[in-house]
This record gives C-alpha cells, structure tokens and sequence, in this order.
C-alpha cells in the first residue's frame, strides 16, 4: 500500500490557516501552490506585486526573468524596491525580498533577455508564465511559445490611468494573437516612460494576474479564459468583453502557419541593433550644434501635449504623432527643407520620419534618445521623466 500523502508542516499550517479555512481551497489547494512553479517576465511595476502576493501565497517555485536595474522613476510604482536599491539588478533585490518573506518559496533568476532562441527552454519549467512587460515584442513572444507549449499564459497591460488583464491559453480558448492578430504600428501606442502610470494602478492589474495564476495552480473557480478585464481608475470602473477563439489565428488557428518563434521585433517592426535604420539618425549634441549656428531645420516635436508641458526644446514645434497625417498641410513649405523630428526616446520620432517620407517630405533626421538625451547630454535643466 502506498504512503498517504504527507500533510502540511505545523509552521505551514499556521502560515496558511486563512488558505485552509476556505472550502473550495483547503490542503490541496494549498499543496498545488507550494508545487507550483511561475515565471514572472518582468520585475517592473506588474512584476512587483505579483512577486510578493504569489510569494505570500506559497506558490513554491518562482522565476524572475527581468535584465534591468533599479532607477529612481521606477521607485513610485514598482514597491519591491528602495532608494537605497537605485543602480542594483532588479532580480537581486526582489531575490533578497521575497525569500525574507517566505522561505517555502525558491526563487530563480535570470538576467538574459527573453527572445526566440531561449524562451522554450527558458518556458518549459514553469507551470504559468506570468507577462508584465511593458512592450509588443515580448508579448507575442511569451504568447506564441506558450502557446507551442501547451501552458497558460497570464497577461496585464497598463497605460496612465488604464489597464486589462486576461488569461490565455489555447488548449481552451483564444491566445493573444487571437485578440490582437496585428500589433499596432511602432511608436503609435507610448510607454509607460512616455506616457505615465498612476503609481496605484500596477497594483490593481497585478492584483488580477496574481489571482488568476492561482486560480490556474489550483483549480478553482472560473479563470478569465475567453474574457478580458478592463479597469480604468478615474471613473473606477471595470467592463469585460468576451473573446473568442480565431479560427484562422496563424498559432492556434485550425491550420497552423507559425511552428516555432519568429523575429517578433520584426514582426512588431521594431528595428534591432543589427539593423540599419531607413531613417537618418543625429544625436542631441549635433542638434544643439546646428541650432546654433542658425542652419535653418525645423525641430519637430511629436509627443503628446501634456509631456510638452513637461519639458521641451527651445524651438521646437508641437504635432503630435497621432495627428501627424492630417496635419501634413501645417508642414508644405518644409516640404523639401530639413526637418529634425524628436519625441521621448526616438521611437515615435522614427515613426513620424516615416509618415513624413511616404507623403514627399525630402530631408528627414531623427534626434536619437529624444528628448531624454537632450537632457542628459545638452540641458540638464530640462525634466526628465
């Protein structure tokens, strides 16, 4: 006759008690926590309180993949952190955290980046793969592998004051790619570096996430598997919106076209180091040079108009890449002079080059590092944010 199962320790007893005192939860449910394993793709503002609720929890085995290290602007939203952890490996001190927190809980890190050549391998451990990233590519990605897999993926997205989350997972429902079968074009949807994050608001999607990794541990309950959760905090409002399952999804579609991962910063046509932009680059110093010696460019800013009232350029002219298209007219005497386009980090600015170019514009120059790398390199005095 087989030994019985080995009950829970006196110590995880106590620990646990709130657990074991819900009917639908109890000593299995908690013993699939203390066996689970999670990955957290990202140790920003999502993976933050992810990591600690899951820890608290007792999920058993928990990996943090995340290459970054801790900044001061992350410090008003990403609460596993300190001022005394700026310029320290984000995972290190989450390490340091969550096993002072829960020492039934073993933690993995790693500081590679997460891409097609390691993300099966780096995938095929865990039971859940948890995104809180802040980017396209590593969403399709994480996607698209969990998806070749067979494991559930558990997605959250924030903007602002917005944000959604759902669960995925293709055995019994949609994948991501079902939802967004294109991803939107590059520079046209800012970050949250560009865009802002109310600093409570990670917590609350994060909250959902960590909910729904342990509904999928353990069993219970209905995941949001087919629905997708929105929140947005100025009106405090939530909505759902069913989804269903693309039959003609390229991953998890009846036919099948992606057998293995792509180049997803192509695919989101993000361009690579490797890659030669089609875009004329300069940097902010060159910029500041040309300015003063009076060469006659026009700097173009096309950020949004609340980071113009955070900081600009002396100069500088404001069209928003989003209204760029239908104010083209605005532009027609620059139709064949330079122009010097900028936003925060490049991106956007890169987008509006293009937008430019397609509608005659001759002499197109992207500020590399916007304006970020005015202020560290040219004007100290101009916010950073």
């Amino acid at each position: 006759m087989p030994d019985a199962q080995p009950l829970l320790r006196p110590d995880q007893f106590d620990r646990y008690r709130r657990h074991l005192n819900l009917p639908e939860f109890g000593v299995e449910g908690q013993r699939r926590l203390l066996e689970g394993r999670v990955l957290l793709i990202g140790a920003g503002g999502l993976g933050c309180p992810l990591a600690q609720y899951l820890a608290a929890a007792g999920v058993g085995t928990l990996g943090l993949a995340d290459f970054d290290v801790v900044e001061p602007s992350n410090l008003q939203r990403q609460v596993l952190f300190g001022t005394a952890d700026v310029g320290r490996l984000k995972v290190e001190v989450a390490r340091e955290r969550i096993e002072a927190m829960n020492p039934d809980v073993t933690v993995r890190t790693t500081t590679e980046r997460v891409t097609s050549e390691n993300a099966l391998e780096l995938f095929q451990d865990y039971d859940v793969i948890v995104d809180g990233t802040d980017n396209f590519p590593t969403r399709y990605l994480s996607s698209d592998a969990c998806v070749l897999l067979g494991k559930p993926t558990v997605y959250g997205a924030i903007l602002r004051f917005e944000g959604q989350a759902s669960s995925f997972d293709a055995r019994r429902g949609p994948c991501y790619r079902c939802l967004f079968p294109e991803p939107p074009p590059p520079g046209s949807v800012p970050s949250c570096a560009e865009g802002g994050v109310l600093g409570v608001l990670p917590g609350i999607i994060a909250m959902i996430q960590a909910t729904e990794t342990v509904k999928l541990l353990t069993g219970i309950g209905e995941p949001l598997i087919g629905r997708i959760l929105t929140y947005d905090a100025l009106a405090m409002k939530f909505q759902e919106y069913r989804l269903k399952k693309d039959p003609d999804c390229p991953i998890c579609g009846t036919n099948p076209t992606l057998t293995k991962l792509i180049d997803y910063e192509g695919f989101c046509g993000v361009p690579t180091t490797h890659e030669e932009s089609a875009v004329k680059e300069i940097s902010a110093t060159d910029v500041k040079s040309r300015l003063v010696a009076d060469e006659g460019f026009l700097l173009l800013d096309v950020r949004n108009p609340d980071e113009w009232e955070t900081a600009r350029i002396e100069g500088a002219i404001l069209i928003p890449l989003g209204e760029l298209e239908n104010r083209l007219a605005e532009l027609t005497e620059w139709k064949d002079r330079p122009i010097v386009a900028h936003c925060h980090h490049g991106g956007r600015s890169a987008h509006a080059c293009e937008i430019l170019a397609k509608a005659g514009f001759n002499d197109l120059t992207n500020l590399v590092g916007g304006i970020e790398a005015w202020s560290l390199t040219v004007d100290a005095d101009i916010a950073r944010y």
